[in-house]
C-alpha cells in the first residue's frame, strides 16, 4: 500500500503543478491562439535516405531537434532520449556517465544497434560485466539525434538489426544567421547534484556562400552524486573535453563537400578494482554531395570515415588475476595499465533518381558501404585480452530501393540488401553474405472524410548481423574471482531479424484552434531473431560439450561460449504524439515490450528487454513565447531481473516501478541571451537504470538535481568580401 500512496502522490503532486501552470499561462494563452504554430514539424533523413518529415515516414522514427534539446538540456547522452520509446540507454562498466550504452527494442550490443556521427559508425567494444558497446558523444556538439528502431534501417549498413541512432553536429549554416558571417556562443551551466559544471564555446564564419566553417569546444566535470536514498555514489565522478570542427566548400552550382573532426578526452574511474580510465577518441569524416534542381537522377552522397578509439586503464590498488593460459596467480601492482584500441574505417555511397511512369513517381535509391574494424588488446598482467580477443572484422553490403507513390493515397517502398562479412583472428577466417528484403505499404483510406489526414501503413524487412570478433574469438581462462573457460566459437552464423510492422501516421492541423498542430506515430511491431547469438553456460560433465574441468582449488565446473540460440521474439508497441497551439504543448510517449528466449523450454523471458513506460509533457510560452515553463512526469512499471541463461542456478527478482518527475523552464528576452532551469527527480525518487540493474549493478541513478544555464551569444553582420570566391548556393 505504501508504493500506492507514494504514486498518488506524485501523481497529484503532477496534476496540481499542471493545473497551476495552466492558471499562469491561461492571459498569454488567449492572446496567442491565432499565432502559427512552427514546433512541430522538422524535416529529417529517414530510412529511405530522402527527405521528409519524420510524421510522413513510414517507420518508427523519433527525431530530437534543438528546441528539444534545449528542453532537455542534457548532460549526458543519456539524457537525449529521455522517455524515447523502446530506446533505452545505459552505463557501461562504472558510474560516472561518461559513456553510453544503447538498447533499441531489447536488442543491444555488438552493432545491433548502429551508432553514427556525422557519418562515422561508432563500433568500439569493450566486453566486462555490463553491456560491450559503448560510445562518448557530447550532447553541447549536437544539432540533431534521428533514431530508426527496427531492421528499416539496413541502408544504413550492416548489422542494425536493432536500429540506428544518427547523431548530426552542428553546422554554420545552422548556427549563423542569414545576415551573419561571423558568429560565436558561450555556455555555461552548473548542476547541484555532484556539484558539476559544463562550459562550452561555439564559433562560426563564413565567406558569402562558398565556404563556411564551425568550431566547438565543451569541457564538463562532476564529483560522486548522492542517489535518491541520500547515498554518495562512489567513484561517479569524471572530467571531459570534447572538440569539434567542421568546413563546408561549395565549389560550384550543387557541389558541397564537408571536412570533419570530432575529439573527446574522457577520465573516469570503475569500481570492484578500482580503475582510472583514460578514453581518446578521434573521428575524421568527409563527405561530397552533389545535386541540382534541374536534374533528378542525381542526388549524390559519398562519404569516408576512420575513428580512432583508445581505451587505458591504471590499476589503483594492487590485486591479483589468473594467468589466462596456466590459472595460476598473477600480481597486480597498483599502477599497472592495460589498453583497449579500436580502428574503425569505412566508406557509405549513394544516389537517388527520381523519375515518374505514368502515375507512378519514383525515388530509386542504390548505394553501398563497406567498414573495417581492427581491435588489439594489450594487458600484460591482467589477462583483459581473454574476453577482449585482438582480431579484425570486414562487412560490407550493396542495396537498392524503390520508393513509390500513387495519386495522395498510396506509397509503397520495395528494398534488398546484401551483406556480406569476413573474420579473421586467432586462426579464425569466416565469411558469409545474405540478401534481406524490405515491403512496406502505406494507404490513405479516408481521404474524403473526418479521417483525411490518418495513414496506415505495414512492413515487413530483414536484417541481418555477422558475429564479432569477441563473440568468436574469445578464449582464456577467467582472469580473477573464480576461473574458468571461456570457449571460442569459430561455428558461429549470423544473426536474422524478421519483423513485423503495423503503424499509423497522423498529421492534422487546426483542429482545436487556427494555427495549432497535433501529429502521432503508433506502431505494433513483432521481431524474430533467428540464430540469435548468447553467452551461455556449459557443464563439464556433459560429454558434448566440449568443456574441459580446470583442476585447481579456485575453479568452478563450468565453461562460458557465445553461442546461437534457435529464435528470440521480441514483440511491442510504440506511441508518439504531441500537440500545439503555440501558448501551449502536450506531448505523451509510450512503450510496451516483451521479449522471450526460445533456446530455453520453457521459454525464458529476454533479460535485454526494458520494461514498459509511458511519459507525458505539458508546457506553456508566454511574452511573446521568449518564456517557456513546463514539466514531465514518466512512469516505469515493475520489472523482473534475473540471469535466464543456462546456468543451472536461476536467479530472478522483482524490482518496483518508479515515477520521476521533472520541470523546466526558460527566458530568451533577445536572441543573444538565454536562461534555462531545468529541475530533474524532483522527489528524490531512488531507483536504478534497468540496463544496469540487470546486468547485476547495484549502482541507482542520480536523485534530485538542478540544473541553471546561461547561454550568451554574439553576431557581426557583413556584406561579402569583394575578391572571395564565387559563390554559389546549392
Amino acid at each position: 500500500m505504501t508504493l500506492h500512496r507514494n504514486r498518488f502522490r506524485t501523481f497529484r503532486s503532477t496534476l496540481l503543478l499542471s493545473t497551476a501552470l495552466a492558471v499562469a499561462a491561461g492571459a498569454a494563452g488567449a492572446q496567442q491562439a491565432d499565432a502559427t504554430n512552427v514546433h512541430l514539424d522538422e524535416i529529417t533523413i529517414v530510412p529511405s535516405k530522402t527527405e521528409e518529415e519524420a510524421v510522413d515516414s513510414l517507420a518508427s522514427v523519433s527525431v530530437v531537434n534543438q528546441s528539444e534539446l534545449q528542453i532537455l538540456q542534457p548532460t549526458t547522452t543519456q539524457d537525449i532520449f529521455f522517455g524515447m520509446p523502446n530506446v533505452t540507454v545505459g552505463v557501461s562498466q562504472d558510474a560516472s556517465h561518461a559513456g553510453s550504452s544503447f538498447n533499441i527494442r531489447g536488442l543491444q550490443d555488438f552493432g545491433r544497434v548502429q551508432v553514427i556521427l556525422d557519418g562515422a559508425r561508432n563500433n568500439f567494444q569493450r566486453n566486462d560485466h555490463g553491456a560491450t558497446s559503448t560510445v562518448w558523444i557530447e550532447p553541447e556538439m549536437i544539432n540533431a539525434v534521428t533514431v530508426v528502431r527496427g531492421p528499416v534501417s539496413n541502408t544504413y549498413g550492416s548489422g542494425a538489426i536493432g536500429g540506428v541512432i544518427v547523431f548530426e553536429t552542428k553546422s554554420a549554416s545552422d548556427f549563423l544567421k542569414p545576415d551573419e558571417t561571423i558568429a560565436g556562443s558561450i555556455k555555461g551551466r552548473y548542476e547541484t547534484n555532484g556539484d558539476g559544471w559544463t562550459t562550452a564555446a561555439t564559433g562560426a564564419a563564413r565567406i558569402g556562400e562558398a565556404f563556411d566553417v564551425i568550431g566547438n569546444v565543451v569541457y564538463r566535470a562532476a564529483d560522486d552524486y548522492e542517489d535518491g536514498n541520500g547515498m554518495t555514489v562512489p567513484y561517479s565522478r569524471y572530467d571531459v573535453l570534447g572538440g569539434l570542427a567542421k568546413a563546408r566548400f561549395r565549389p560550384a552550382d550543387g557541389h558541397e563537400i564537408t571536412l570533419g573532426w570530432v575529439g573527446n578526452h574522457d577520465n573516469w574511474y570503475e569500481s570492484g578494482t578500482v580503475q582510472d580510465v583514460t578514453l581518446d577518441e578521434n573521428t575524421f569524416t568527409g563527405k561530397y554531395t552533389f545535386s541540382t534542381p534541374d536534374n533528378p537522377w542525381i542526388d549524390l552522397t559519398v562519404s569516408g570515415f576512420h575513428v580512432d578509439a583508445d581505451q587505458s586503464q591504471t590499476s589503483q590498488d594492487p590485486a591479483f588475476r589468473y594467468n589466462p593460459a596456466t590459472g595460476l596467480p598473477v600480481f597486480v601492482p597498483a599502477g599497472a595499465t592495460r589498453e583497449f584500441t579500436l580502428q574503425t574505417t569505412g566508406f557509405d555511397g549513394w544516389n537517388t533518381s527520381r523519375f515518374d511512369t505514368g502515375p507512378l513517381r519514383h525515388a530509386v535509391t542504390y548505394g553501398g558501404d563497406w567498414f573495417r574494424d581492427t581491435a588489439e588488446t594489450n594487458d600484460p598482467l591482467g589477462g583483459a585480452h581473454v574476453y577482449n580477443p585482438s582480431g579484425k572484422r570486414t562487412a560490407y553490403g550493396a542495396y537498392i530501393q524503390d520508393q513509390i507513390e500513387y495519386s495522395n493515397w498510396l506509397e509503397v517502398i520495395g528494398a534488398l540488401r546484401w551483406d556480406g562479412y569476413e573474420l579473421t583472428g586467432s586462426g579464425v577466417d569466416n565469411s558469409d553474405d545474405r540478401v534481406s528484403p524490405r515491403l512496406t505499404i502505406g494507404v490513405k483510406p479516408f481521404e474524403e472524410t473526418f479521417l483525411r489526414d490518418v495513414q496506415i501503413y505495414g512492413t515487413y524487412a530483414e536484417g541481418y548481423r555477422s558475429p564479432s570478433i569477441i563473440e568468436t574469438l574469445m578464449t582464456g581462462l577467467h582472469p580473477s574471482g573464480v576461473a574458468f573457460p571461456f570457449l571460442p566459437n569459430p561455428n558461429l552464423v549470423p544473426e536474422t531479424a524478421k519483423t513485423w510492422e503495423i503503424g499509423i501516421n497522423v498529421k492534422r492541423d487546426d483542429v482545436l484552434a487556427p494555427g495549432d498542430g497535433f501529429r502521432m506515430k503508433a506502431v505494433w511491431f513483432h521481431n524474430d531473431v533467428d540464430d540469435y547469438i548468447g553467452l551461455t553456460y556449459l557443464s563439464p560433465f556433459d560429454p558434448t560439450a566440449g568443456c574441459p574441468i580446470v583442476p585447481l582449488p579456485w575453479s568452478i565446473p563450468i565453461c562460458a561460449q557465445y553461442q546461437n540460440f534457435d529464435r528470440v521474439e521480441i514483440q511491442g508497441f510504440e506511441l508518439e504524439a504531441v500537440y500545439d497551439t503555440g501558448w501551449m504543448f502536450a506531448s505523451l510517449q509510450g512503450s510496451a515490450i516483451t521479449g522471450r528466449d526460445f533456446s530455453t523450454t520453457p521459454a525464458s523471458p529476454l533479460l535485454s528487454v526494458p520494461p514498459d513506460q509511458v511519459t507525458g509533457r505539458l508546457g506553456f510560452r508566454m511574452l511573446d513565447e521568449k518564456l517557456t515553463v513546463g514539466g514531465e512526469l514518466q512512469m516505469v512499471r515493475p520489472y523482473r531481473v534475473g540471469n535466464y541463461a543456462t546456468n543451472p542456478v536461476l536467479q530472478s527478482s522483482i524490482i518496483d516501478g518508479y515515477e520521476l518527475v521533472n520541470l523546466f523552464a526558460s527566458y530568451a528576452p533577445n536572441d543573444n541571451l538565454r536562461f534555462d532551469v531545468r529541475l530533474e527527480n524532483v522527489f528524490d525518487v531512488a531507483y536504478g537504470n534497468y540496463l544496469n540493474v540487470a546486468a547485476g549493478s547495484p549502482i541507482l541513478e542520480q536523485g534530485f538535481n538542478a540544473k541553471f544555464a546561461a547561454t550568451l551569444r554574439f553576431g557581426v553582420d557583413g556584406e561579402a568580401l569583394p575578391d572571395e570566391p564565387a559563390a554559389y548556393k546549392p
